[in-house]
């Protein structure tokens, strides 16, 4: 059984999709614990309507970003991870953090990286007129919404577009592509050579998963 340990800042609606998806397709995968840097982030109740351990480790009450992620790392190591899952976790990790829990640190960016990194990215989208927007799931780094890409799903961009429109489509990609991208590194689907991803095809469980993905408007 491969254990998650999951961070959160809000609603955890990434984390719901996991849990359903984990569930759903009946993966060798647990969720060991759910920690929050914020006391009243929604994801929070999901994960204890499941029975999981929950914990919040609030940053506000830590002098500096280094205390804080040493007080992380130090609950982390103790959940013994295999994977540690950024699900809207809403802040910037040290690289003495990333380096800990080198290649076992993913997140979903919402934006094709390396396009439109940082916040605000559907409006960033927008106002370049790109045509094609969406997501990736990477490997963490010291660097900013950087690291070996593990899959992306495109939408379209359309004319009249808002950002939270667009947002709403990218998140129901967000939500199909992140478990399985978790399940198909969890699975040794997929590996990482000199910082690039290799898909070998199969893994140790089926994940049906697929690294790119488009949206049913761009099929």
């Amino acid at each position: 059984m491969k254990r998650l340990a999951v961070l959160i800042s809000g609603r955890g609606s990434n984390l719901e999709a996991l849990l359903g998806a984990i569930q759903r397709y009946g993966w060798p995968i647990e969720v060991a614990c759910v920690i929050s840097n914020r006391p009243n982030a929604g994801g929070l109740d999901i994960a204890r309507s499941k029975g999981i351990p929950t914990e919040v480790i609030d940053h506000t009450q830590f002098s500096d970003r280094s205390a804080f992620d040493n007080a992380l790392i130090h609950r982390l190591e103790a959940q013994q991870p295999d994977l540690v899952v950024l699900a809207g976790f809403m802040r910037l990790l040290t690289a003495e953090f990333c380096a800990r829990f080198r290649h076992r640190l993913v997140n979903i960016h919402p934006s094709l990286l390396p396009a439109f990194k940082g916040l605000q990215t559907h409006q960033q989208a927008i106002d370049a007129g790109v045509r094609i927007h969406g997501c990736t799931v990477h490997l963490v780094t010291a660097e900013l919404d950087h690291g070996p890409i593990l899959a992306q799903a495109a939408v379209s961009v359309r004319h009249d577009d808002t950002a939270e429109a667009l947002a709403a489509r990218v998140l129901k990609m967000e939500h199909e592509i992140y478990p399985k991208a978790i399940a198909a590194w969890l699975s040794g689907q997929l590996t990482v050579e000199d910082d690039r991803i290799i898909d070998r095809g199969e893994g140790a469980f089926p994940t049906g998963f697929m690294s790119c993905q488009l949206h049913p408007d761009l099929a």
